[in-house]
């Protein structure tokens, strides 16, 4: 088998589920985690359902693969990203998978993949079965990723304005914050239980993963906020504080002790 170099991806996209829509906050999102070095899309590309990806493929350098449909209501796309999923794997080239898809039959794969210990980064739509969301190691929503693609888009074409042409700035729906449901809070509460020292506290980052780990869409940007950080200081359970030894590390402490 060949070294696995770290950050190296591989991106699958099921192209008869996803929209382009979402393409500029899926790069954006992706490269956080490492540089995807193949990077496909799988669909039956003689039809007229795949039009909208054909303008951004070549901007993005992703490579279309032709899959026909057999026979009406089968879905041959997901078998094809399956086996090539699966020839990639055995490489052994990548630390991690992002496979874009709303469909439950990627269960299995991504379970597969996750026994290899090679990360599997999940996307998809708010409707997605549980099965495939809690057999990813992270999981984010589409609605994340258009609503980050509006950010960057907004300060790409956004023109210098002298100060008495600025208009101000107008908050975006996706921008507006909710706060945690019982569940998010019993879990952020858990996280915080099981990652602290003698003393209570406990590092963000080791509870972040912990959160991960209980529910692999748990992401601060599904409730408006851009860090997890901010999502702590808002939700009113912990008090939040520097470490003494270094500044950059933030802990945490539930604020009833």
């Amino acid at each position: 088998m060949a070294t696995v170099n770290s950050g190296t991806l591989a991106l699958l996209i099921d192209g008869d589920n996803v929209s382009p829509k979402i393409i500029v906050g899926l790069m954006s999102e992706i490269a956080n985690y490492g540089t995807a070095s193949v990077k496909r899309i799988y669909g039956d590309w003689t039809g007229p359902n795949l039009k909208g990806w054909k303008e951004c493929l070549l901007e993005h350098s992703i490579q279309p693969i032709q899959q026909f449909a057999y026979t009406t209501g089968k879905n041959a796309t997901d078998g094809a990203m399956i086996i090539d999923a699966m020839d990639l794997l055995y490489t052994g080239r990548f630390s991690g998978f992002c496979i874009v898809s709303s469909d439950s039959d990627f269960a299995r794969l991504a379970a597969r993949i996750r026994e290899q210990a090679v990360t599997v980064y999940g996307f998809g739509e708010r409707k997605t079965p549980r099965p495939f969301i809690t057999a990813c190691d992270k999981f984010v929503y589409f609605d994340v990723l258009n609503a980050q693609a509006e950010e960057i888009e907004g300060v790409v074409v956004r023109a210098p304005q002298k100060p008495a042409e600025a208009k101000p700035a107008t908050s975006k729906p996706g921008a507006k914050k909710a706060g945690l449901n019982k569940a998010a809070q019993d879990m952020l509460i858990k996280a915080v239980v099981a990652t602290a020292d003698e003393d209570g506290r406990a590092n963000l980052a080791q509870v972040g993963a912990h959160l991960a780990k209980q529910a692999p869409d748990f992401d601060a940007r599904n409730y408006g906020f851009p860090r997890l950080s901010d999502l702590v200081r808002a939700s009113g359970l912990l008090t939040v504080e520097r470490a003494t030894d270094n500044h950059k590390i933030i802990m945490v402490r539930l604020k009833d002790g």
